[in-house]
């Protein structure tokens, strides 16, 4: 439904209509689920807002996603609204200029004078939108949850408590990419661009209750953007575990490592995993890599293939089905996290679930979820190729070391890092916060001798 439509009158249906009161202490909540950006395919924003609120519905809670391009992609019995940008980014024409009868209002000026000078205007475009739409249904939530937009719109009175999840600070991808960059005129550009992190740096410190998806990124927050400790509360992440599941039917390919990155984002650490495949090949010629995620045509990946003549041994798929993305993991004898740094790692916790046995380096939160070298992974230095095809290499000729430490992953995963395990923490602090909202107007409100004495 779009947003225009549900402002012009009063909302019914399955998911909640505006005539039920607010609920508290142990019952079924309403819930607004903010995401600025929802790809499922790209990214772990989409995946984390469609499995967390499809988790919650299945709690009996009632779960709206509002949503802006690309819009994400929901399971049954969860509505999405439609609170759209101009869509500046869309392919295949990217960074374009809308013509203009598209412009609605000030708010899309603001957004294409922000593209036009370098900058990446969505988060603040977003919360300015989210903060006009949810005053227009205020009295139809009971908590508000913000996927990581941290725009100044959202510092409003909302009509609810907000509760905000910041999957990492994105000041660690600025750093990273400038550190990559070649050049001032790159460095400039990518400036520019992260101006939005000045933004969420000073959105984040005002907030009253943020999530976290691991310890690291805890303390990546405090660090990096300001937040107070006993503000920011860690609510683990995970798998859907009946559909990343193993299966023997599905043939193992020899030789094949499977990876999740893009290409041309130096975070995730594909150029070191490009060179640790041309290392490995030396003693392993059948050793190859299927990538899921954007190939780029230019840059220090597409350099480094063509250096070392590995244009038959790198393959990059994208737009495929969950199903076949699961299979894909399930045939191959090693999945590799290679980033640089990861709030979480959603790759690893999936591919761990198949029973593929898993490498990953120990940047940032990956060892919360790959668990101990030897045991559950085998654990490499980030940024460190020749680390990366050694242990690639020892899991290739160690059948039985792969099958150990697939079988233990699973375990891990299931016992840690599931989608109910999630929504549980989650709708416990969604509760604290509506408590602590009704703690604060209870304090604020005069009390009847002091009304009687004015």
């Amino acid at each position: 439904m779009t947003a225009e439509a549900i402002e012009a009158g009063p909302r019914s249906g399955p998911s909640g209509a505006s005539s039920r009161r607010p609920s508290g202490g142990d019952g079924p909540l309403r819930i607004a689920l903010l995401t600025y950006k929802g790809n499922p395919f790209c990214g772990g924003q989409g995946v984390y807002v469609r499995h967390l609120s499809r988790e919650l519905a299945r709690l009996g809670h009632s779960v709206e996603v509002i949503g802006a391009q690309p819009y994400p992609v929901l399971d049954e019995g969860v509505p999405l609204t439609e609170l759209g940008s101009l869509d500046l980014y869309r392919s295949p024409d990217p960074f374009r200029t809308p013509k203009p009868g598209e412009y609605r209002d000030w708010i899309d000026a603001v957004e294409v004078a922000t593209m036009w000078t370098g900058g990446f205007p969505e988060p603040l475009t977003f919360s300015l939108r989210a903060r006009r739409h949810l005053a227009a249904r205020r009295g139809q939530f009971d908590v508000i949850h913000d996927n990581q937009t941290l725009g100044y719109g959202l510092l409003a009175d909302l009509g609810a408590p907000l509760v905000t999840t910041i999957h990492h600070p994105i000041t660690v991808d600025r750093q990273l990419e400038l550190d990559a960059a070649d050049g001032w005129r790159r460095r400039a550009s990518v400036r520019r661009w992260y101006g939005f992190t000045r933004m969420q740096k000073r959105v984040a410190r005002r907030l009253p209750s943020v999530l976290t998806v691991s310890g690291s990124s805890q303390q990546e927050i405090v660090d990096h953007l300001g937040v107070r400790r006993d503000r920011v509360h860690v609510v683990h992440i995970g798998a859907d575990t009946e559909l990343w599941s193993p299966d023997p039917a599905v043939a193992e390919v020899p030789g094949r490592i499977v990876t999740t990155s893009s290409a041309d984002v130096p975070l995730k650490g594909l150029v070191h995993l490009v060179e640790a495949l041309a290392k490995l090949r030396t003693e392993n010629p059948a050793a190859h890599l299927v990538v899921v995620g954007k190939r780029a045509e230019d840059g220090p990946v597409a350099q480094l293939i063509e250096r070392y003549g590995l244009e038959d041994a790198v393959e990059f798929v994208k737009g495929i089905t969950d199903a076949e993305l699961v299979d894909l993991v399930r045939s191959a004898q090693i999945a590799c996290v290679p980033s640089l740094y990861e709030g979480f790692s959603l790759p690893a916790a999936e591919a761990m679930a198949t029973g593929t046995p898993l490498v990953a380096t120990t940047g940032g939160a990956i060892p919360e979820v790959a668990g101990p070298d030897g045991q559950t992974c085998l654990a490499v230095p980030p940024g460190d190729a020749g680390a990366l095809a050694a242990a690639l290499g020892r899991l290739l000729g160690d059948p039985e070391l792969r099958v150990r430490l697939g079988a233990a992953g699973r375990e891990r995963v299931l016992a840690r890092f599931t989608w109910r395990q999630a929504a549980l923490g989650t709708a416990d602090h969604y509760r604290e916060a509506i408590a602590s909202r009704q703690t604060s107007v209870r304090s604020a409100a005069p009390s009847p001798a002091r009304s009687a004495a004015a």
